[in-house]
């Protein structure tokens, strides 16, 4: 399964068409569409293993492994939805990296296509929470996004750089690196250890409900 995600990662950004429409390419197409395909597939069985600890959540699902553009995804994503509506933050695991560096995130953060007037102000209540050990903030601006240490000098700018609309959103994440020798089991455990964590930021972004 990781070996699965590692090997497809080489391919990300490729331009894909359908094999009937390539010519002479068109084994190439079929070889990166069934690269993505298990790619895809091993990505929703990792979420699956972790949200059956977690059957509270509901597992949404998988990001297409081919983008609008017809490129191969630079990497993969699916939310869990606990409570509230998909205009509202979530949870979400995330596929990152290179061959060579890559893994699993775990993120407080939205649908970006679902989002309403409202979704921005729940989601800055992250910034209400104190910053724990394991976390960092992937800070977006002027469609830019870059990430930034957890720490409470920067969580203080960050506020105030949010209040001035200077950065537009802030997502709390903690990855949950893949290694050599890492087993599946390892990174569900990863995640579900990071999950202890990233929650308190969840729930804040709920207190909108209970003022």
């Amino acid at each position: 399964m990781l070996n699965t995600m590692r090997d497809y990662l080489a391919y990300s950004g490729l331009q894909y068409q359908k094999p009937e429409k390539a010519g002479q390419d068109a084994e190439k197409m079929l070889y990166l569409r069934s690269k993505g395909q298990e790619a895809r597939k091993a990505f929703t069985e990792l979420a699956k293993a972790f949200q059956a600890r977690h059957p509270e959540w509901i597992l949404q699902g998988t990001s297409q492994w081919m983008n609008q553009a017809q490129r191969l995804r630079p990497h993969f994503w699916a939310y869990l939805q606990r409570e509230g509506e998909v205009t509202e933050p979530m949870l979400a695991l995330r596929l990152y990296g290179s061959p060579s560096d890559f893994g699993v995130s775990l993120e407080v953060s939205f649908i970006e296509r679902k989002k309403d007037e409202r979704t921005l102000e729940k989601q800055a209540k992250v910034l209400e929470v104190p910053v724990v050990e394991g976390i960092y903030y992937l800070v977006y601006s002027d469609g830019e996004s870059q990430k930034m240490e957890a720490n409470e000098e920067n969580r203080r700018t960050l506020r105030e750089k949010v209040r001035s609309q200077e950065v537009s959103k802030v997502l709390v994440k903690i990855d949950v690196p893949v290694t050599e020798n890492s087993s599946e089991e390892e990174i569900v455990e990863g995640l579900l250890k990071s999950y202890d964590k990233i929650l308190p930021y969840y729930l804040a972004t709920r207190k909108s409900d209970n003022p």
